[in-house]
């Protein structure tokens, strides 16, 4: 693929700048598209994005962008410098998920992977090659766009959000070190409301989140002699019913907290008591103090369930994988609410309710969090709608968050957000988004 824009053909007569940024789209979409259909086809799971990170490399090197391959793995960094101003960074992820692809498209993925659990099917079942696709897109507008703007870009192509180890591991390889510290960070993702809306919403907007694996040991035997073992599996049962027990009396009811256990492996056969049983257990909340009290809870009952059952040792716990929190910042939300206001009207926009979903976006901004030092730096992450028109008016339910009971979600096998309208919204959106700060 071959992207590129003509700067002798940039848009001068047209001072409106919404206009300008429509016309840019409209410019860049047919091979943003293409682009987008070349992703959807050949998915790669986490932090093996090889030949998706070097298709977007391509793109962005070939629109006249300064490209970093190969940052926190199969990450991409892209950087256009433009004259004095702030450092605006936009980001998309890119991974793929192994589920087995049933939308129908003639574009629509067959490929596999080998894992651990053995040969697995890929599909970009969250809209991951989407939000590439459009940091592209939003790449090519602000390429033809350099007369109206002051400043550098950053764009970010991210690996591995779906194991919450992307953002970590690119800031781990000194992404603002080696490239630049950015004074806002933007970011955006599908959703399955009304094609052609943006969403937004201030302070928590997303939930933190750890998977826990836990290994229960016990002394396995006979089915017949039960007195002579001692039973992991009765104590994993006992460790689950008390677990439900932590949102219903430790945690105050104002807040939301989620404890689901959602595996739980033991034995072989009904006449054998095993040596171990095995859970992963997921919890969600959008207080990071909380959140830390819960996973201690959840720590603090087993080793006391295992204690009470009789365990020969101490259970295991391993962290698979956790994100932080994510707090868009007000008065960020309110600068590109306005410029989103502007680029597609008000009647367009409407307000984000707090999502259980997680992303590891915010560690880019969380110094914290994020391991860089220094001050946080402020963020804000948008929805853009992904259901065609016709499909949202025969949905039933008034507004998003009952219509959204009724639609494909992201990583069922039938998601598909992107189709054209949210293609273009996507890239106006992140364009729109950014010369809010480097306009001058």
């Amino acid at each position: 693929m071959t992207m590129r824009h003509d700067t002798a053909t940039a848009i001068g007569s047209d001072n409106d700048l919404k206009g300008a940024i429509g016309a840019r789209v409209e410019a860049a979409f047919d091979e943003v598209q293409a682009l987008y259909r070349q992703l959807h086809q050949y998915p790669e799971l986490p932090f093996q994005e090889h030949q998706t990170s070097a298709r977007l490399a391509e793109a962005l090197e070939a629109l006249g962008y300064a490209v970093t391959r190969g940052v926190g793995g199969t990450g991409v960094v892209a950087v256009l410098e433009n004259g004095e101003g702030p450092t605006v960074m936009l980001r998309g992820d890119m991974d793929a998920l192994p589920i087995k692809e049933d939308t129908g498209l003639d574009y629509a993925s067959t490929r596999t992977a080998e894992t651990e659990s053995g040969t697995v099917p890929l599909m970009h079942a969250c809209g991951h090659d989407l939000h590439s696709s459009c940091v592209v897109g939003a790449g090519a507008v602000m390429a033809g766009l350099k007369e109206r703007w002051s400043g550098t870009l950053m764009l970010i192509c991210q690996p591995a959000e779906e194991i919450f180890g992307g953002a970590r591991a690119m800031l781990d390889d000194g992404l603002y070190e080696r490239f630049a510290r950015p004074d806002v960070i933007l970011g955006q993702h599908n959703m399955p409301a009304l094609a052609g809306t943006v969403g937004h919403r201030p302070g928590g907007s997303m939930a933190a989140c750890t998977n826990l694996a836990v290994t229960v040991h016990g002394a396995g035997g006979h089915g017949s002699m039960p007195a002579q073992t001692v039973d992991p599996v009765v104590i994993a049962a006992h460790i689950v019913t008390r677990l439900q027990t932590i949102v219903s009396r430790e945690v105050p009811p104002e807040e939301t907290v989620v404890v689901t256990v959602g595996k739980l492996a033991a034995g072989t056969q009904a006449n054998i008591i095993p040596h171990s049983a095995e859970l992963e257990i997921n919890v969600r909340s959008f207080d990071d103090a909380l959140h830390r009290q819960v996973v201690a809870s959840i720590e603090r009952i087993i080793r006391a369930e295992c204690e009470a059952g009789r365990s020969p040792k101490p259970p295991e716990f391993r962290v698979l994988n956790e994100t932080i929190a994510l707090h868009n910042d007000p008065a960020t939300v309110a600068r590109v609410r306005e410029a989103h206001a502007a680029q597609f009207g008000e009647d367009a926009l409407y307000a984000m309710p707090r999502l259980n979903g997680s992303e590891d976006f915010p560690f880019f901004g969380n110094a914290a969090a994020g391991g860089f030092g220094g001050e946080d730096i402020p963020y804000v992450y948008w929805f853009i709608g992904a259901t065609p028109a016709e499909r949202w008016a025969e949905t039933p339910g008034e507004g998003v968050a009952q219509k959204m009971r009724h639609l494909e979600m992201p990583h069922s096998p039938y998601y598909f957000p992107g189709n054209a309208v949210t293609m273009r919204t996507g890239m106006a959106a992140l364009a729109s988004g950014a010369l809010a700060y480097l306009t001058p």
